[in-house]
């Protein structure tokens, strides 16, 4: 297999080999794999129809001489989800999820660690050191056990425990440095060069730019499966494509991958690029919205994602910027609260437990949105990079569960279980009645509503069962669409004013329609907020319904 490595500040060109970790000619460390893009953009494509769908489908493509397949525990292949409900509630229809929690340890991290793991072993390389947040040395640990290597996991006390712990698990040696994790790769580093072992240098590590490249590649092959091929060549690519960062590794090598399919002209463009990243630790976002050309680091990190608390980028953020530029992309960051509320509206709207990482890509993803720089006609991938490892309590809240006391033997079972269940029964929480005729818009409703506390959503098809409902149950807030058959919302309005036991209850209607003046007028005085449907993310929503139910 015929590769070579090519320096990116002289463009010498030298042989593969792991241990060499800079350009013999200029001492650099930025340095990339190359390969023969006219030979395998002719002869791969046929040959992948009978491959399995996983990272060494790609296997020409990558800097292993002759992959092991003993040591793979099936790497790559991670579905991309179309995410229904997100896009709905979002006015963005085709927005999909890179679902990497479904690699071996559960993060994206495993394209990096395998790809390397795989190079080392085929040089005969036996111990290696890598500093991380978490994910990296987990991913690392698992394939270094496969192979029979021993890694010296360096991490920082932040990282949570029951991730400390699995790193040891797969038998690696864990070194918890009180630290930032900047600091954590000092020592790490140190510790490396003494003992003369193998160091992984996070993006300049050419075997993880190739691992997490791969990622694109199978993007394109299986969008393409859905959306069908582009119209100028036989692969397609998202208009954008989102990824939190902290050093920036995954969208590098991702960038990668889709400058290769252009080359080899499988695809005809390379997607936008969004990396996000967490307010309390974005030196790249800053840097970039400044229009520094080099990044300005983040001292003292303020961020409890510690996954994404990289503080110096170092040149990873030039070669990004540059990237971000070319595709017309935008760097953005949120703060750690807007991250947690996007896990938590992601797990109720799509069933994904992501990590908060992940959840920093969402919220950014959502904030792009809102701002208009990812427009509703495009096509978005959004990688959610890793599972969650437990729920933050600061994710939750309070009051996320509710406590049952098992009835004594003394009392009936049927009679003690029912007492107990009375304790947590629905009734304890606001009530909303929704009235609206079209199900996908009561269901998207129901579910931004749940995605925000605790409720009891009553719903209803009509008006006039709407107003029958509301008379009967006397809600705390009512929802409600105009345009509807058998009795319009203005009519149901009107009825409840009329009545002294409903003429308080709030009501914030609902509706796709533009009104007249005329029909402003009607609404004046009755209601106590107006939003457009395709709104309903927005802010004002969310704080209008908490308002209306404190």
């Amino acid at each position: 297999m015929a590769f070579i490595i090519k320096c990116l500040d002289c463009g010498h060109n030298t042989p593969y080999h792991p241990s060499s970790i800079a350009c013999p000619k200029c001492s650099s460390q930025w340095r990339e794999a190359e390969y023969d893009y006219e030979l395998i953009g002719k002869d791969l494509p046929a040959k992948l129809t009978s491959r399995p769908f996983d990272l060494w489908r790609y296997r020409e493509l990558l800097p292993v001489r002759n992959p092991n397949v003993s040591l793979s525990l099936g790497e790559g292949g991670t579905p991309l989800i179309r995410a229904v409900n997100l896009g709905m509630m979002l006015g963005c229809p085709n927005i999909f999820i890179k679902d990497e929690r479904q690699g071996p340890t559960s993060s994206f991290k495993d394209r990096q660690a395998s790809v390397t793991i795989a190079a080392l072993k085929e040089a005969g390389i036996t111990e290696i050191v890598a500093a991380s947040t978490g994910n990296v040395a987990i991913s690392y640990s698992a394939y270094a056990s496969r192979a029979g290597m021993k890694l010296w996991a360096f991490v920082t006390s932040l990282v949570p425990s029951v991730k400390m712990r699995e790193i040891a698990l797969y038998g690696s040696q864990v070194i918890k440095i009180t630290g930032s994790y900047d600091q954590c790769k000092q020592v790490a580093a140190e510790f490396a060069h003494q003992r003369n072992l193998y160091l992984d240098m996070g993006a300049r590590t050419i075997t993880s730019i190739e691992g997490m490249k791969t990622i694109a590649y199978e993007i394109a092959e299986q969008l393409t499966a859905v959306e069908g091929a582009s119209p100028n060549a036989p692969w397609r690519t998202p208009d954008w494509y989102v990824q939190a960062i902290s050093g920036g590794m995954g969208p590098l090598g991702v960038y990668k991958g889709f400058r290769e399919m252009q080359q080899m002209g499988w695809v005809d463009k390379i997607p936008a690029f969004a990396p996000i990243q967490a307010e309390g630790c974005a030196p790249m976002v800053n840097s970039w919205k400044k229009g520094l050309e080099e990044a300005q680091p983040v001292m003292s990190p303020m961020t409890h994602i510690e996954t994404l608390a990289t503080g110096d980028p170092g040149r990873a953020y030039e070669f990004l910027r540059d990237y971000v530029n070319k595709t017309n992309g935008a760097f953005e960051s949120v703060s750690d609260q807007d991250a947690y509320r996007a896990m938590h509206v992601l797990a109720k709207m799509e069933g994904i437990s992501a990590e908060p990482a992940a959840g920093v890509a969402f919220a950014g993803l959502f904030k792009l949105i809102r701002a208009g720089i990812i427009k509703s006609t495009d096509t978005v991938v959004v990688n959610c990079t890793g599972h969650t490892v437990s729920a933050d309590p600061s994710i939750l809240g309070e009051n996320w569960s509710r406590d049952i006391k098992f009835p004594s033997t003394q009392e009936t079972p049927q009679e003690g279980l029912l007492s107990a269940l009375t304790q947590v029964a629905p009734e304890r929480f606001p009530k909303i009645v929704l009235v609206e005729d079209t199900a996908e818009a009561r269901r998207l409703i129901r579910r931004i509503l749940q995605s925000q506390g605790n409720f009891t959503i009553l719903e209803a098809e009509n008006g006039r069962e709407g107003l029958d409902l509301i008379q009967r149950e006397l809600p705390d807030l009512v929802i409600i669409d105009l345009m509807m058959p058998e009795m319009d919302g203005f009519t149901v309005i009107d009825a409840l004013r009329a009545k002294t036991e409903t003429a308080s209850i709030p009501v914030i209607v609902a509706t796709a329609k533009e009104l007249t003046q005329d029909e402003k007028n009607r609404l004046g005085g009755q209601i106590q907020a107006l939003m457009q449907k395709g709104d309903f993310l927005n802010d004002d929503f969310l704080k209008e319904v908490k308002a209306l139910i404190a």
